[in-house]
């Protein structure tokens, strides 16, 4: 079963709190995918009217933000230790070249890369924990964390309703433009269908009298 479908057969108030709760777990450094919860949750809510888009954007930007400052005190107490462990157990999202990428990143941008660390796979998972392993004021730190978390789980949210409302939208005129095509084509195939079986009765008949 498809995420979508999954969220379309729970109540919505389990699909708030499960966007936020999914959101802020991988916002701790647990690989999970947030963004694409959160991307199904705002396309059903263009389709459904029993979901709301503003409580999709409330909850998934208070999980990241609350996600990453659970991160950023983890990574403050045990970064080093921590990060060991998920090398090995998440070989693909916490290898040495990805956290060598990231300290590099934070290194030079320091707070825009914990704000656009959120709209990048990788730092999204590692942004909290990798600020609190690097001592990162923590005020510098949820300001970015804050901005960051609202634009990109608001700016999401809001992005992915309004295109699926239009889609929506533009699929319904184009089915009742294809139905309407459908019948015109079909009564013009008809009589043209109609009208070169005539001439070939007539020729027909013409040959028939030729050769009598």
């Amino acid at each position: 079963m498809h995420i979508d479908q999954w969220l379309e057969a729970i109540p919505p108030l389990s699909v708030y709190l499960i966007v936020g709760l999914v959101i802020m777990i991988e916002s701790l450094g647990i690989p999970l995918p947030g963004e694409i919860v959160l991307v199904s949750a705002a396309l059903l809510a263009s389709q459904h009217d029993t979901l709301n888009p503003l409580w999709i954007g409330v909850l998934a930007s208070a999980g990241a933000i609350i996600g990453d400052s659970i991160g950023y005190l983890i990574g403050k107490t045990g970064g080093q230790r921590l990060f060991a462990w998920a090398g090995r157990k998440f070989p693909k999202h916490f290898g040495p070249t990805h956290l060598a990428n990231a300290e590099r990143i934070f290194d030079k941008r320091g707070v825009w890369a914990v704000f656009l660390g959120r709209f990048i796979a990788f730092l999204r998972i590692l942004a909290g924990p990798l600020a609190g392993s690097l001592r990162m004021h923590y005020p510098k730190f949820l300001l970015a964390n804050a901005a960051g978390g609202i634009v990109w789980a608001g700016g999401t949210t809001v992005a992915v309703y309004y295109l699926g409302v239009v889609a929506e939208e533009w699929l319904g005129r184009f089915s009742k433009f294809g139905l309407v095509a459908a019948i015109v084509i079909g009564v013009v195939v008809f009589f043209v269908m109609k009208k070169r079986l005539g001439r070939k009765h007539e020729t027909e008949e013409k040959q028939e009298e030729t050769t009598a």
